[in-house]
């Protein structure tokens, strides 16, 4: 077996193989590749460490977070290769950020809480802007990327309104408006308007949504993702005492299914005792 050449554990190693494998004589899938075929790769990338973390398995974030650094590191690659940019001119950036939004650490400014700190940051955000002649936000919403999730894009408008006054005083008002789109939506299904129905379950949607915000413990997001493993650990529950019984899934029929969801449900109860 021939020997395969050996790298050190460092960002240019993996700088020196990417540049190896794009150059010419190198890898054919590698040398395809362009700043938009590796945005898809990026897109999953970031959902596999997502599902890592959300399953708290320090060795697959180690091995996702290595993916996505190589990925990051490979529009690198391209860029200079475009004569734009380099690996050093990314690093030196992000640090120069770091640095200067960080100036109640590393200058003069105070911060005492968190609040005290977004507070800061968008000031400093600000004279960035103005400092590289970038136009002036027309709205307090321009800044919110169109590319991110529904749910955390709802959120991020939401925040956006709250820093300048337009929230909500407490957690019940959210919910008596959950109540009140809920009622609406019932009222467009009497209707049989589609379109209506359609309206308000997005703005039902909308308002669950700034609930989650408002509690500031976990992103509307993030408990999405948690329901979801919770529903596909009940369904797979529902599957397997199935299987052991014999019955095909689409000859139980909803009572026997619902009867399993419920055995389920208990057993995680159980299990949280």
């Amino acid at each position: 077996m021939d020997a395969v050449e050996k790298f050190e554990p460092t960002a240019e190693s993996l700088l020196a193989i990417l540049e190896r494998l794009r150059a010419p004589g190198g890898c054919p899938w590698d040398r395809e590749q362009t700043r938009q075929t590796l945005s898809r790769c990026l897109a999953e990338e970031c959902a596999e460490l997502l599902d890592a973390i959300d399953r708290d398995n320090p060795e697959d974030i180690c091995e996702e977070l290595g993916d996505l650094f190589m990925n990051v590191l490979f529009q690198c690659v391209i860029a200079t290769e475009r004569g734009e940019f380099t690996y050093r001119d990314m690093a030196g950036g992000i640090v120069e950020k770091m640095v200067r939004r960080h100036a109640h650490i590393f200058g003069t400014e105070t911060a005492e809480t968190a609040d005290d700190v977004v507070d800061l940051w968008t000031k400093i955000k600000a004279k960035e802007k103005a400092a590289a002649g970038k136009p002036q936000e027309q709205s307090i919403l321009d800044g919110v990327g169109h590319y991110l999730t529904s749910l955390n894009r709802a959120e991020k408008l939401q925040k956006k309104a709250a820093k300048v006054g337009f929230d909500w005083s407490c957690s019940t008002g959210i919910v008596e408006k959950i109540e009140e789109e809920l009622a609406e939506l019932k009222e467009a299904m009497a209707e049989g308007d589609e379109e209506h129905i359609d309206e308000e379950i997005g703005d039902l949607l909308f308002v669950v949504t700034n609930l989650a915000r408002f509690r500031k413990r976990a992103t509307s997001e993030e408990l999405l993702r948690a329901a979801n493993r919770k529903f596909e650990s009940r369904f797979r529950y529902i599957e397997r005492r199935l299987a052991e019984a014999g019955i095909p899934l689409e000859k139980a029929g909803i009572d026997r299914m619902e009867a399993l969801w419920r055995e389920a449900k208990l057993q995680e109860e159980k299990q949280g005792c």
